[in-house]
């Protein structure tokens, strides 16, 4: 006959030898040798939780959606105040409230779905092709402003403020167009590439010229990016201008001649839509910037100058050399936006306002963003939305098109303003937090030497 199986529980009943006093204070200490691990654990857990709370709170991408949460805000009075029946109904206020609240609610709400109808998707169209235009419409807006907010966010990256958004566009779409129209016999892939190359190139330099007199003069590239706005802008008049140049043959409009079909960019999902490959281009221009600033040494470099460039020099890095390559690199991305309006946005031949202002709105898509390549995506696309829904909101609902350029303008303004955002919504500030730890950290050190 086996013996009975004796169990290694905790159980103080199942040791041998042990009176029932013995067992209990067993027990009782073994309780007590446990719960602390239980409720460390616990406690270690909510800890962290708290801390990936606060963290999250008190990050810039908190910040940026409650500016967009504001700046739309905002946009709800102004269309609040232009719309005519919640003025009739005001009126009468104190009679009939409930029509007012009536009046508003239809006013806004009238508005923003119009946005989205006219930005996302249409749930009245009768196809499912006209339903998603609207998508691609706003993807199409999106597409240079993405290129051109990654060439704005990686100068930012670099410490360098890429104003100049506005020339480089300017010499890439001419650089582009004069290589599209002005070469002919050349096969498709290869015109078109040919056509994209150049107006890369063409915006790199331009942007380089601002980098270089940085870098030899300490001329601030902020002056010089703005000069050479204007330098862009009266030099590419003058070509559109001009017989010969860029001004298309028998015209006498400041106008190019339409770009052929070999050097456009083709329709992604088909004729019906806009939308081309340069949405394609921007994606992987997009996790082309994210490889080279957090996967790169000359990332590293152009990161370690945008922090602190005496310590950067200190280190043994050029500083100088790594200004000039990182405008070269922000220069071509606003060259790819410009090429891209060129050979995919405006095929029928550009004026001198191809820019349509990209430019400078990719200085806002690079703030929303926070300089990070997948935020100026986001950013890029709701900005597209805006530009995509704006039409539509004007024409169903009477809505002015200028507040939505209200609202990206009331967004850069509280993205300018992060401390008003953190005082509205009550957010933390990192800052505060890292100068508490900073001046713990100096009494502790000053205790212990004393």
């Amino acid at each position: 006959m086996n013996a009975p199986e004796t169990s290694s529980g905790p159980n103080p009943e199942q040791e041998p030898g042990l009176d029932p006093g013995t067992a209990e204070e067993l027990e009782q200490e073994r309780a007590r040798e446990a719960g602390p691990a239980v409720d460390g654990a616990v406690d270690d857990t909510e800890s962290r939780l708290a801390k990936a709370l606060q963290q999250t709170m008190s990050s810039s991408w908190t910040v940026s959606a409650g500016a967009v949460l504001l700046a739309i805000v905002a946009g709800s009075i102004m269309i609040a105040f232009t719309n005519e029946g919640v003025k009739e109904a005001s009126t009468y206020f104190f009679a009939r409230p409930g029509d007012t609240l009536v009046a508003l609610g239809q006013a806004i709400g009238g508005a923003y779905s119009a946005l989205f109808r006219g930005s996302v998707v249409n749930l009245q169209a009768p196809d499912f092709a006209t339903a998603i235009r609207p998508l691609t419409e706003t993807l199409s807006y999106a597409t240079p402003l993405i290129a051109a907010g990654l060439g704005v966010a990686l100068a930012f990256r670099a410490g360098l403020f890429n104003i100049g958004g506005q020339g480089q566009m300017l010499v890439a779409a001419a650089a582009a167009g004069w290589v599209g129209f002005g070469i002919s016999g050349v096969p498709f892939p290869l015109h078109l590439l040919m056509a994209l190359v150049a107006g890369i190139a063409a915006g790199a330099l331009w942007a380089g010229l601002a980098g270089l007199l940085k870098a030899r003069t300490g001329a601030h590239e902020v002056i010089v990016t703005i000069m050479l706005n204007y330098v862009a802008f009266y030099l590419i008049s003058y070509f559109l201008a001009t017989p010969g140049l860029l001004q298309a043959p028998g015209s006498s409009n400041p106008k190019t001649p339409p770009t052929p079909e070999s050097a456009q960019l083709p329709r992604l999902l088909g004729d019906q839509f806009n939308l081309t490959w340069g949405f394609v281009l921007a994606l992987l221009a997009v996790v082309g910037v994210w490889w080279l600033l957090n996967r790169s040494s000359t990332g590293f470099v152009f990161r370690a100058v945008g922090e602190n460039p005496r310590a950067a020099r200190v280190a043994g890095i050029d500083t100088g050399r790594a200004t000039v390559s990182s405008m070269l690199v922000a220069g071509g991305l606003v060259g790819l936006a410009g090429a891209s309006q060129v050979l995919g946005g405006v095929t029928t031949g550009f004026g001198s306002d191809i820019d349509a202002g990209i430019g400078f709105d990719a200085i806002t898509v690079a703030l929303l963003g926070g300089s990070n390549p997948w935020g100026v995506l986001a950013a890029g696309i709701l900005f597209g939305a805006f530009k995509a829904g704006g039409t539509t909101m004007q024409a169903a609902e009477g809505v002015p098109s200028d507040i939505v350029l209200v609202v990206q303008s009331l967004i850069v303004l509280f993205i300018a303003a992060p401390p008003l955002v953190r005082a509205i919504f009550r957010l933390p500030d990192p800052n505060r937090r890292r100068a508490a730890k900073k001046t713990k950290a100096t009494r502790n050190r000053k205790e212990a030497a004393a």
